[in-house]
């Protein structure tokens, strides 16, 4: 990262330096990402954790917004089987989010901006949030955005997934290609349930299962693919933090760049 990211994160600077920010109105984000959660063979357990900071960091040099340490444990149950994957209670990680925000907000911060990278944590942290004053903050949920999904129909060609799959092994092709290991990269069997429950490495039987904790087929995934991927869900990201901070901050031209 160049110094003018690292200096939007809070853990890199001093209380007095943050304090100015807050009182020039510098937005807040928290990214939500896991440090410690299976992502198959070819992706190390931080992919998450990755992905929160560096969709922080491009939205953080957009506004001008300061960025809270990444809370990188959280509600994942459906990998607890899968060596070095840790998942909180759910009513836990919903408390601790809620009290973080909280605590952020009485700082001085007028918004702020929780970047989600899960799909199990959507739900307690809506919950969270919905106690808070729901016009400072803003769920981010970086998959759900309306071109991401179309980029997403248009270039898949696996059969299912949504976990260390095609598309998110993309994504990190170009996010950060040094860290995938495509040798390693398997597929899933075609889980017969539509949303898997808790997946397991150990029970060919099981309905649920996959040896490497893929959801879906890696081994299709490429770099070109990302880069579309990565400008659409870019694109529905500040298309949420404009709508957010309405005129006050007039978005910067888009930028990939790792």
């Amino acid at each position: 990262m160049g110094a003018d990211t690292i200096s939007h994160f809070i853990e890199r600077l001093t209380w007095d330096q943050v304090a100015r920010r807050i009182a020039a109105d510098s937005p807040a984000i928290l990214p939500i990402g896991a440090a410690a959660k299976e992502h198959g063979f070819h992706l190390p357990l931080n992919t998450d954790l990755v992905q929160a900071e560096w969709f922080a960091a491009r939205l953080a040099e957009r506004i001008d917004a300061l960025i809270w340490p990444t809370v990188t444990y959280g509600y994942y149950p459906a990998f607890v089987e899968y060596a070095g994957s840790a998942s909180l209670s759910c009513s836990t990680f919903e408390a601790m989010i809620h009290e973080i925000a909280a605590e952020i907000l009485e700082s001085g911060c007028e918004t702020l901006f929780v970047l989600n990278t899960g799909i199990s944590t959507l739900a307690p942290t809506e919950r969270a949030l919905a106690r808070l004053d729901t016009g400072k903050v803003h769920h981010l949920r970086i998959y759900d955005g309306p071109r991401f999904g179309r980029a997403t129909e248009a270039l898949s060609q696996q059969s299912h997934g949504s976990h260390a799959d095609e598309i998110e092994t993309s994504l990190m092709l170009t996010i950060a290609p040094d860290i995938v290991d495509m040798a390693r990269a398997e597929a899933s069997p075609a889980i017969t349930q539509e949303v898997p429950g808790r997946l397991t490495p150990s029970d060919a039987s099981s309905p649920n299962y996959s040896r490497s904790g893929s959801y879906g087929d890696p081994t299709l995934a490429t770099r070109a693919k990302g880069e579309v991927l990565l400008h659409a869900l870019l694109d529905d990201l500040h298309e949420q933090v404009a709508a957010a901070l309405g005129e006050r901050k007039a978005p910067k031209p888009r930028s990939v760049s790792r």
